[in-house]
């Protein structure tokens, strides 16, 4: 069963949280609960498919060896080798199902949310290299973070010592009710995004009248039509799931982040990255760019800061886009958006220095359009419509 596709799964949900909720509103922690919520939920997920239950419980088994061998490898030595080994071999199963498939090699591994989970994994082992994470964590801890089930499939992706403070210290009586208000606002907003608006812009503008013979003497506005369309359908489906998931972590007292902060009301392109999938872009920032940057500066093969800031945001951007799938498509779509961001760091250092466009409400609205634009643009070399 796919999460948040059909009303059967919130049903269920709905079922199983009842007594969360119950024990909740009298104050009283219900982790243990929770965690058996989570099993259930993930053998109903899992449970017709034979393949992708098989492995997540051997990628499972893999990613909690990796990082309980390297927490006791880190309290004795701090090899830099090690810990890169760790890390390419915690993303080891994640490549093999990206590339596989692309070589023809066939798909015999993989299950729906692998890359969400591979990311919390490696972040364990890095913050685990860094001396964030220092003490020994429990098995089934570290097993109800790894395999939460509201964000399993698609995010948003939660940090380890942010997610275990909100579990080691549930929320007051007072606290939950406003929890449980947020919970159900939020899943009733995720109605709204994806099975309303997103699915009358799927259906009606992107089937319907865009199949119509209306433009079949008009390819331009198909284009643009196309561009628009996808691009907003993308959002509100998306931001749909973030919320259905954001609510019923809630519900199960759990605060997981936001995800989406009105990311088409960004003045420019580095505002869109701190709006739009920001767990995504947080994690893609602090593990590959702020480390690439700290690293080069470290080594000063580099001296010019703005240089190594490029090579990072072109390293970041192309990873993004591989990781969404080795094709042509995803790559432009990821280098695109590194020509953005280095684009307009350069523009904006050399703005500062001649003082050309002042920053007022003029300009800031010239550049909410001006990024929206390119943004949907992004997304429409994104969908492969483009190319195809």
């Amino acid at each position: 069963m796919t999460p948040y596709e059909t009303f059967y799964f919130f049903f269920i949900v709905g079922l199983l949280l009842i007594p969360s909720i119950i024990l909740g509103l009298q104050g009283k922690p219900s982790r243990k609960y929770n965690m058996f919520v989570t099993i259930i939920m993930l053998a109903i997920i899992f449970g017709n498919s034979l393949i992708g239950s098989l492995s997540l419980i051997v990628f499972t088994i893999w990613q909690i060896t990796l990082i309980n061998s390297y927490m006791k490898y880190r309290k004795q030595a701090n090899s830099t080798l090690i810990f890169c080994l760790c890390v390419l071999l915690s993303i080891l199963p994640l490549i093999l199902v990206k590339v596989l498939p692309f070589l023809e090699l066939g798909n015999f591994f993989g299950f729906l949310g692998i890359s969400y989970l591979t990311f919390k994994a490696v972040q364990m082992i890095m913050e685990t290299r860094d001396g964030l994470v220092k003490e020994n964590i429990p098995l089934g801890d570290l097993l109800y973070f790894l395999l939460f089930f509201p964000t399993i499939s698609s995010g948003p992706i939660d940090r380890w010592r942010r997610f275990e403070k909100n579990n080691l210290t549930p929320p007051t009586k007072e606290e939950y009710r406003w929890y449980l208000h947020e919970g159900i606002d939020k899943i009733f907003k995720g109605f709204l995004y994806k099975f309303i608006i997103a699915y009358l812009i799927h259906h009606y503008i992107m089937m319907e009248w865009m199949s119509s013979s209306y433009f079949n003497t008009r390819p331009i506005l198909y284009y643009f039509v196309d561009m628009y369309s996808y691009s907003m359908y993308l959002f509100f489906d998306f931001a749909g799931y973030s919320a259905f998931a954001i609510g019923i972590s809630y519900i199960m007292g759990i605060k997981t982040p936001e995800n989406f902060n009105l990311p088409f009301i960004s003045r420019n392109i580095k505002d869109f990255w701190n709006r739009w999938h920001m767990t995504l872009s947080f994690w893609f920032r602090d593990y590959i760019y702020m480390r690439f940057a700290l690293w080069m500066t470290k080594k000063k093969w580099i001296k010019n800061r703005y240089t190594i800031s490029n090579i990072g945001y072109i390293l970041l951007f192309f990873i993004m886009g591989v990781w969404h799938g080795p094709v042509p498509h995803y790559i432009v779509y990821g280098l695109y958006h590194a020509f953005l961001i280095v684009s307009f760091d350069y523009i904006d250092r050399w703005n500062k220095k001649r003082k050309i466009y002042p920053k007022n409400t003029f300009t800031h609205v010239i550049g909410v359009i001006l990024t929206f634009n390119f943004v949907c643009f992004g997304f429409y070399i994104f969908s492969g419509h483009l190319f195809y």
